[in-house]
């Protein structure tokens, strides 16, 4: 049986897009989740949590935190380093906030009064 001329072009981009499809879907699948602050949550003193876990890009952060006295600022390491959310910068405020890790280095603080200066920021590197 005769097929048109676009047909096995049609084939090959159709495999090419099932392959990305399942290899993106394996990545979902296999990222972990990490509460952070672990049953305390997200709350001060939590610079030295992330020592001794492994992150990979993909992974999960689950920010869990009473919202009328913290939130999850997601910034830049100067933002970090300096206690201070630059304009543009994502804040979140559900309490129960998910954040997927990007490959390299990801940093958190609580922009409320004090908060980062006490601790309440984390720096992750995602491999």
């Amino acid at each position: 049986m005769a097929q048109g001329r676009g047909s096995a072009n049609t084939s090959a981009l159709v495999g090419v897009a099932l392959v990305l499809f399942l290899v993106v879907h394996l990545e979902i699948a296999n990222a972990a989740v990490y509460t952070v602050g672990d049953s305390a949550g997200w709350t001060f003193n939590m610079a030295n949590w992330p020592k001794g876990k492994r992150f990979r890009a993909g992974d999960v952060l689950v920010f869990k935190y009473n919202p009328s006295i913290h939130n999850v600022v997601m910034l830049n390491r100067n933002g970090y380093n300096s206690c201070t959310t630059p304009r543009g910068a994502r804040v979140l405020k559900t309490g129960n906030d998910r954040v997927r890790l990007a490959k390299g280095q990801n940093f958190f603080i609580c922009n409320f009064v004090g908060h980062c200066q006490s601790g309440m920021k984390i720096a992750v590197n995602a491999l």
